[in-house]
């Protein structure tokens, strides 16, 4: 992933946790409008939640902030 999405994930975990607190979920959909106007990033997002960390459809945004932050 290329450090602006990096920062976008980080940036909505951040509003998330701001809004609802810290148990709130999300889905990698949360970063992204809904117009597909980027599906090769959506997909490279998809395969890193999916297919690399074996995430759920819903996870808690204060995990996916660290591990972003842990791989930054």
């Amino acid at each position: 992933m290329n450090k602006d999405i990096k920062d976008k994930i980080i940036e909505v975990c951040d509003e998330k946790i701001a809004k609802k607190g810290t148990n709130v979920g999300l889905s990698f959909y949360a970063f992204f409008k809904n117009k597909n106007e980027t599906p090769i990033l959506l997909m490279e997002i998809a395969k890193w939640w999916i297919e690399t960390h074996k995430l759920d459809h819903f996870e808690k945004a204060v995990k996916i902030k660290q591990m972003i932050l842990d791989n930054k």
